[in-house]
């Protein structure tokens, strides 16, 4: 049943529309993609106009630009106990490597919400924001893609922070462009299924992340060895 409110008229009151308003986009993000995720389908649901969610995020993309920088902490918290459970400190480097790319891939593989969001980052979600969210959000995301860098030469100090860095940004590329290609449309599914010699297109996603991963690591770790 959806919720019905009043106008808010605190401070406090305006936190409890906008946590609303985020839980119900969580919500239908664990029922639907992001591309059917609608402000009409996310007022009803709130219950609240249309208009009125707009008084608190001044579109739907800045509802999912903030959804998405939520899950990234999350998952930054996760590793914070996933990779010391899974890395040995002792163990050479290049089995470290590998333990770290496979914890990283279970990681982003077990949170579809968060790599359908990464996937739609630079070609939806910026697409509809003003300056000020779009600023708001890329320091975030700076800051998580520095704590995440700072997470992975925890367990690979061998890597310097530039070369950590962008391996956490080559990463989130492969997320981007390998979530889409791995979770095709109903017309292409059918295509795979169809016709097998087609279906040798279709990516895993899990797949095709941790031995992408693996390749960065070896590469940025063979460089600076050299």
């Amino acid at each position: 049943m959806a919720n019905t409110f009043q106008r808010a008229r605190s401070e406090e009151q305006r936190a409890v529309r906008r946590k609303a308003i985020l839980d119900t986009t969580a919500a239908m993000l664990g029922e639907m993609p992001v591309a059917q995720v609608s402000l009409n389908e996310l007022s009803r649901r709130v219950g609240l106009a249309k208009s009125n969610v707009l008084r608190y995020f001044e579109s739907r993309e800045a509802v999912l630009l903030e959804l998405l920088g939520t899950a990234s902490q999350e998952l930054l918290e996760h590793l914070d106990t996933a990779l010391p459970e899974a890395v040995d400190a002792d163990a050479p480097v290049t089995e470290r490597a590998d333990r770290l790319a496979a914890v990283m891939t279970d990681a982003f593989a077990e949170r579809p919400v968060l790599c359908d969001l990464i996937s739609a980052q630079a070609a939806v979600l910026e697409r509809n924001v003003s300056t000020e969210v779009a600023a708001q959000y890329k320091r975030s995301s700076i800051a998580h893609v520095f704590a995440l860098a700072q997470r992975v030469r925890t367990h690979v100090p061998e890597l310097d922070e530039r070369d950590a860095v962008r391996f956490v940004a080559a990463a989130l590329m492969v997320v981007t462009a390998a979530w889409p290609h791995a979770h095709p449309s109903p017309a292409v599914l059918a295509v795979y299924e169809s016709d097998p010699e087609l279906a040798v297109l279709r990516l895993d996603f899990a797949t095709v992340l941790r031995e992408s991963l693996e390749v960065l690591l070896s590469g940025l770790l063979a460089r600076a060895a050299g």
